[in-house]
């Protein structure tokens, strides 16, 4: 069990190093050309982001599954996967490892390391685009585990990565990584008062894909 919250831990940790720290590198080298252009620093987080996690999810799933997510944990925990004592140790190493990332990705690109995010992201649009961010992902995962599980690690990552462009809210779908996004004022950053937003959307996709899967509908 250490070997797998060591494993969820870092597999966070380095997700949000490569959340944060493409975002500050693509939006710091598109306001070097001018008057910069979000449509490219988006373009370089959502490829950092997509091939980063086909590293992480290739290396790490054999250890710990690569969940770096609690609603993937809890998802997991309700389709038996889990048990109650070691969902509550990932969802502990992958808070820790999230808000870790930040910080390190802090100290990589010299700035401060306790920040408070500016980035508003409120509204209806955006929380009905957490929730089908999560509920895709979950299915996503649970298909992926099924029917091609050689090619799990690429379904989520290009999964990850077309979220970016085709949902409002850029697919955040983790509420350890949206907590920790609050803690940087930089590209990818969430204000602290639209987190819960994003937790609830993200935790009542969790609702409904667990009652979807009472419905045997993924057995199909």
């Amino acid at each position: 069990m250490s070997q797998k919250l060591l494993a969820e831990f870092f597999g966070t940790a380095l997700l949000l190093m490569i959340v944060a720290g493409s975002g500050i590198m693509g939006e710091t080298l598109s306001n070097s050309a001018g008057a910069g252009n979000a449509a490219v620093a988006l373009l370089g987080n959502s490829i950092a982001t997509g091939c980063g996690l086909y590293v992480l999810i290739s290396l790490l799933a054999p250890v710990s599954g690569a969940h770096f997510n609690p609603v993937v944990s809890a998802a997991a925990c309700a389709t038996g996967n889990l048990n109650k004592t070691q969902l509550l140790g990932y969802l502990a190493a992958q808070l820790a490892g999230a808000i870790a990332g930040i910080w390190l990705t802090h100290a990589m690109f010299a700035q401060a390391n306790l920040q408070t995010s500016s980035h508003a992201r409120a509204g209806v649009a955006q929380m009905l685009s957490e929730f089908l961010s999560t509920l895709i992902l979950l299915s996503v995962i649970r298909l992926g585990s099924k029917n091609a599980p050689e090619k799990i690690a690429l379904l989520v990552a290009m999964t990850v990565t077309a979220g970016y462009w085709f949902t409002s809210s850029t697919f955040f779908a983790n509420p350890a990584v949206t907590l920790a996004r609050s803690l940087t004022d930089t590209f990818v950053g969430i204000a602290s008062t639209d987190v819960l937003g994003f937790v609830a959307a993200q935790v009542l996709a969790l609702a409904a894909y667990i009652t979807i899967l009472r419905t045997n509908f993924f057995k199909t």
